[in-house]
Formats: C-alpha cells, sequence, structure tokens
C-alpha cells in the first residue's frame, strides 16, 4: 500500500462526511446514496439505479439471506443496510465514523420498526462488538478512508464467525505514486491518504487471516460513474437559479473530468471483493 503525502485522521473524515452531508443530499439523491454504480452498458446513464445495482451484485456475491447477521462498515446514510434487511429479511447494524450520517440513518429507520437493524457511531479500528457477532460484514467505498487499514482488518476478522463472509466494494490505487492533478481531486477531495491496488489489497486481507473467494477489477464502472455524475452536475447547474449551487455544481462538474483523467493514467481505481473468515464454520 502506498500512500499520498498527507496524513488524514478518523477525525479529518468524520468532520469532512459530517460537514458535506447536505450537500450530497441537495445534489446527489435525498436519501443519502453516496457509492459507486455497477452500470448495466457503456450507454446507461441512470446513476441511481446503477448505485442499487452495486448493492444487489455484493449481495449476491456474498450470499446474504434471512439467517444473516450483517454489519455494513461505513454504512453513511444506511441505504445498504436497510436495503438488505428489506430484501432479506437479515439482521443487522451499521457503524460509521459520520455522526450526522448517523443520525441520519437512525432518523429514516424510525419509520421501519419492522427491520431488525440499528446504526452508531463507532470506528472501523475499534468496534462495540463481541468476537464471532457476525456471519457477515460488508462495505460499500468507505474502507479505503481508513487511516489504519491493517487495524480495520483485524477488527472485521475479529467480530467475524469462524467461515463468516467479508465482502465489500472499496477505492483502489493502482499505482505507488500519484500526481498533483489525482492528489486534489480524488485523494484530497474526501480526506484519503491512500489505499491498495488489486493485488496489494488481496495480499493485506490474506494477511489478516481471509482466504480470497473473488477480487473483480471494477474501473469501467467507476469510470461511468464520474462521466454521468459529471453530466448531471452540468445539467443542473444550467437550470438552477441559485448562484452559489450552480457554481458548486459546475466545480464538482470539472472534477468529475479530473478524475476520469485519474482513472485512466491508473491514478484511482475501484474493486470488489468477496472473502472467508478461515475456519470450520459455514456463514
Amino acid at each position: 500500500m502506498s500512500t499520498t503525502s498527507h496524513a488524514y485522521t478518523e477525525r479529518d473524515v468524520g468532520d469532512f462526511f459530517d460537514q458535506t452531508l447536505q450537500t450530497y443530499l441537495s445534489f446527489w439523491d435525498g436519501d443519502g446514496v453516496l457509492h459507486t454504480g455497477y452500470f448495466a452498458d457503456d450507454a446507461d446513464d441512470d446513476y441511481l439505479a446503477a448505485a442499487e445495482r452495486t448493492s444487489e451484485v455484493l449481495a449476491a456475491e456474498a450470499k446474504i439471506d434471512g439467517s444473516s447477521r450483517v454489519l455494513d462498515v461505513g454504512c453513511g446514510c444506511g441505504n445498504f443496510m436497510i436495503h438488505l434487511a428489506e430484501r432479506f429479511g437479515c439482521r443487522g447494524e451499521g457503524l460509521d465514523l459520520s455522526r450526522e450520517r448517523i443520525k441520519f440513518a437512525q432518523e429514516k429507520l424510525a419509520g421501519e420498526k419492522r427491520l431488525d437493524i440499528e446504526f452508531r457511531h463507532g470506528s472501523a479500528t475499534q468496534m462495540p462488538y463481541e468476537p464471532g457477532s457476525f456471519s457477515h460484514v460488508v462495505s460499500q467505498d468507505a474502507l479505503c478512508l481508513v487511516p489504519d487499514k491493517p487495524r480495520s482488518h483485524t477488527e472485521i476478522h475479529r467480530v467475524l464467525r469462524p467461515g463468516g463472509i467479508f465482502a465489500f466494494s472499496d477505492f483502489l490505487q493502482p499505482k505507488k505514486e500519484i500526481g498533483e492533478r489525482a492528489r486534489k481531486h480524488v485523494y484530497d477531495r474526501v480526506k484519503w491518504n491512500g489505499g491498495y491496488s488489486l493485488v496489494g489489497y488481496q495480499s493485506a486481507l490474506e494477511e489478516a487471516g481471509f482466504e480470497i473467494i473473488l477480487a473483480r477489477n471494477l474501473e469501467s464502472h467507476i469510470r461511468q460513474t464520474y462521466r454521468v455524475l459529471g453530466k448531471t452536475a452540468r445539467e443542473r447547474a444550467e437550470a438552477t437559479p441559485d448562484a452559489a449551487a450552480r457554481e458548486w455544481m459546475l466545480a464538482f462538474s470539472a472534477s468529475c473530468e479530473e478524475i476520469q483523467i485519474a482513472i485512466d493514467d491508473g491514478e484511482f481505481g475501484w474493486g470488489l471483493f468477496v472473502t472467508r473468515k478461515r475456519g470450520s464454520a459455514a456463514p
């Protein structure tokens, strides 16, 4: 794993997502969807449908069902955990560094009392759960932001049952060295120190005691995500009468163009992983 020259802390990450919640709610969508889309084909430009498809693909690869007890690490506004509980009837919890996003998730959950799930504020490096509490740990595009990644892997391993499944999508750093453009528009933008390549991630997970079941490069999908979001931002900027909102949207659209260049240059990527905690028990 390689990092940038910056050293963001968990506090930095939590504060950033606290402060930007309302902006993303107003621009992306009112439910707080905030992860990369899995697109049907090159012509697909429906971001929200693609984001929902990411959840469906990850759940299918993890083989989640009604008997599962799931932990979503970096759950954000709670959409994935709620989706899993509604779709499969599973139990679970969501954990996130952002107090504001957890508050949003809890308020959303208040109207869904039939769901056996909870949301709480906390760190992936010091989880408030007993060993072997979960059959599955999942995450979408969040673990890269943990400064101490090996510690988070140790914690995930601890809270999983023997034979339990750890399935997630995450941002990748394919190259060890990144340029100033990628640092500004990709890494510093979300307080990300740096990450693993696809192969490097697998090595780190194996060192933490996981067996690799699946490791899939999804570079084309992350590029399409930012192409679609950039286009959406430009269209919304043209339609909004608010000068400040228009300026933000145009700046975001320009940043999306820079992010696509970083992807093409091998400085930013996306992958999906499914692993199993070594042990004899089935999840």
